[in-house]
């Protein structure tokens, strides 16, 4: 037993040191920071609480927050119903069903600069060339406005990501008791109060699994943001985590978005625990 409480340490301390190095230190330093002027090399001023007080006077952050917690409303919905139902669609006996699968998740190997630039050019050159064919304006002039610029980018994040949403339904569907669903069957239950009664109920820990995802990724989106809006117009599509970026190298106000990311990680935080904790719940109660 010795051995093996030491053998465990032994392998557990380069993670330790690793995550200590990159995220916890960081994190404590970021957080001291934020109480004074740091502008990146010192931080010869303590200031109290005036960082703070002055994000929330900051119009373009607040409206960032704003923007940010539409989109990731609109993105984990459709992320999680789109992602479940691709996995219901490949987990049916189909002789394509591995086939459908890679190229479900395939999206998700491109990376989200590439990806951007590529949609940037889907929704600026051939919308605008179909909807000169077929006469039809809407199509004209995407992400040229606040409302298309969100639509693109939701768009673009559930096309993304539902590959990846739809291997973790996988996983919990393949587990389901063949016997559940013959039963059911046997008592006559259709296709809807099969997923409803049965199916549902035993996905239920695979939906708090993707919600914690799908929410924590909704809200940290960068990469995406800055290729396909660049948070145009007028910064109107301009997400938190690009606002802060800009606010830090920018602007040269290290100490002010050091407090802003911490007031977003406090907002990340307080959500997606409030998320797991009610989703939990629900397990247990089903």
């Amino acid at each position: 037993m010795r051995n093996r409480d030491v053998s465990f340490w032994l392998f557990l301390t380069p993670v330790i040191l690793s995550l200590s190095l990159v995220v916890i230190i960081p994190f404590v330093y970021g957080f001291i920071f934020s109480f004074t002027n740091w502008n990146g090399l010192t931080a010869s001023k303590f200031l109290g609480f005036s960082n703070y007080i002055k994000l929330f006077q900051d119009a373009e952050f607040v409206n960032a927050i704003w923007f940010t917690i539409q989109f990731s409303v609109v993105t984990v919905i459709l992320l999680n119903i789109l992602g479940l139902s691709l996995a219901l669609i490949v987990t049916r006996k189909l002789k394509s069903s591995n086939f459908l699968r890679t190229i479900f998740f395939m999206p998700n190997l491109i990376g989200g600069l590439i990806l951007g630039f590529i949609w940037q050019f889907i929704f600026i050159s051939v919308f605008d060339d179909i909807g000169s064919a077929l006469g039809i304006e809407a199509l004209n002039g995407w992400l040229s406005t606040t409302t298309t610029g969100f639509w693109g980018l939701v768009i673009l994040t559930t096309w993304q990501m539902a590959g990846y949403i739809m291997i973790i339904y996988i996983a919990y569907l393949q587990n389901i008791p063949n016997e559940l669903i013959e039963a059911a069957e046997i008592d006559g239950a259709n296709s809807f109060q099969r997923f409803r009664n049965v199916t549902f109920p035993l996905v239920a820990p695979a939906f708090t699994v993707s919600m914690f995802l799908t929410l924590s990724t909704s809200f940290k989106i960068y990469d995406q943001n800055l290729s396909l809006t660049n948070g145009g117009p007028h910064n109107s599509t301009q997400m938190v985590a690009m606002e802060i970026v800009k606010t830090a190298f920018s602007e040269n106000q290290m100490a002010f978005a050091q407090a802003k990311a911490v007031i977003f990680f406090i907002l990340v935080a307080t959500i997606a625990i409030a998320q797991v904790y009610y989703n939990k719940k629900r397990e247990v109660e089903m």
